[in-house]
């Protein structure tokens, strides 16, 4: 909040001098952050470098805007950051998913959790979300300027002052919510002020694989693949889908996530093991396939794919293991059926190269948590600026974990802005 100055003349007369709070970044993080640093008649305002504003939160989830993923305890929700668990642990004890579903629906946007834990607008709109976010800055009086890019800080006994192109700007506190940036040098306005980054790599990202003749069935998906990439530990399970480039879907990105450190040292070169239905293991195909074996023996491979595999991808299969159109169930060798429980449990695509989505990219790496203080988002170097959302070294797995990284990170930024700015 603002402050109280009294008057030497007359200590009954006082005059309220509003704090003069700077929001460097219109995404997401941004406009939380400057909407609760935005009360008691603080003077806030978003600069925003680029002309468009909630940039993310417009085209996420397809244009439906994944909000946040359903409410689970703390312990569990920040296992699904694989840079951050530690520091938002402290940060969610402040604003958690249930905060989130309170805090929009309270404003009219009704939400909804989808059966694999992801959280949208009724709407499956994401407008809704972005004019909420919207109409709650006009109301706080919230100022925007777009076309500002900051260039430097510099901190003096009279608070802070920004340097954009063409101005400079006193403050009593700015929050920094300029996103994540591919390249270190987008990260040149902190220069002097002693804060390390960890260099930035790409997080969420789709594994290409242009050997493979897998990619001929692009279009196909399986609802419970396990990924994992070989000679590591690294694996993940869910959805998959084979894409006219390798694969994607839920597991290979949160794979990408977990696993970007070692990827990005290998230069995106690598082998992924997948097991189809991460329902099965080894022996458990096999079984299965020698009892329908058993119970069917006159049926043709080809025409009855098991395991809740598609028809195509179960042919390639087939032809890999050197099974014909004509094959029965009771006339395959040992060897074929072998051949076939391998390309079920540990087929092997050889990765080379990533595939982004520039829109919606995802940073791994950032400011260095060690400089903030995960109770406040302030830094531990120079009081009075605060950090907030993926310009931080936090990244989540897909699911809405980021954007709630998003909020969390700006409410408690904004909070803290007003609370400890004088």
């Amino acid at each position: 909040m603002g402050y109280w100055v009294h008057f030497l003349e007359d200590d009954n007369k006082k005059i309220f001098i509003p704090l003069k709070i700077a929001v460097i970044g219109g995404g997401a993080a941004g406009f939380f952050a400057a909407i609760h640093a935005a009360r008691q008649g603080n003077q806030v305002t978003i600069y925003e470098k680029t002309s468009k504003l909630l940039s993310k939160v417009r085209i996420s989830g397809g244009g439906r805007c994944n909000v946040t993923h359903r409410p689970m305890e703390i312990s569990k929700l920040v296992k699904n950051y694989p840079r951050g668990e530690k520091f938002l642990k402290r940060v969610f004890r402040h604003f958690d998913q249930k905060d989130t579903f309170t805090w929009f629906e309270s404003r009219g946007v009704k939400l909804k959790v989808e059966e694999d834990g992801r959280v949208f607008p009724v709407s499956d709109d994401s407008s809704s979300i972005v004019d909420a976010l919207l109409k709650e800055a006009r109301e706080r009086n919230v100022r925007i300027e777009t076309g500002m890019a900051l260039n430097a800080i510099q901190t003096n006994s009279n608070g802070l002052e920004l340097q954009f192109e063409h101005e400079k700007i006193k403050v009593d506190a700015v929050i920094l919510a300029t996103g994540g940036n591919p390249k270190i040098s987008g990260y040149h306005f902190l220069d002097g002020l002693n804060h390390q980054i960890k260099s930035p790599i790409p997080s969420l990202f789709t594994f290409n694989t242009p050997a493979e003749p897998i990619r001929k069935l692009m279009g196909l998906s399986v609802p419970q693949a396990h990924v994992r990439l070989e000679s590591t530990k690294l694996s993940y399970s869910g959805p998959l889908l084979i894409t006219h480039w390798g694969i994607s879907g839920p597991a290979v990105l949160k794979l990408s996530a977990f696993g970007a450190d070692w990827l990005h040292e290998c230069k995106y070169e690598a082998r992924a093991v997948i097991n189809w239905n991460g329902n099965f293991k080894e022996i458990e195909y096999e079984e299965q396939l020698r009892n329908y074996q058993k119970a069917h023996p006159n049926r043709l491979i080809k025409n009855y794919p098991l395991f809740g595999i598609p028809g195509r991808l179960w042919e390639h299969f087939l032809e890999r293991a050197e099974i014909g159109e004509l094959d029965s169930f009771g006339n395959f060798s040992k060897k074929q059926l072998n051949k076939l429980v391998q390309n079920l449990f540990c087929y092997i695509l050889t990765i080379k190269g990533k595939t982004t989505f520039k829109e919606e990219f995802v940073t791994a790496g950032g400011v260095d948590l060690s400089g903030i203080h995960p109770e406040t988002m302030e830094s531990i170097y120079h009081p009075n600026i605060y950090f907030s959302g993926e310009v931080l070294n936090i990244d989540g797995i897909t699911g809405g974990f980021n954007f709630q990284a998003a909020w969390s990170t700006g409410y408690l930024a904004g909070v803290s802005s007003i609370r400890h700015s004088i």
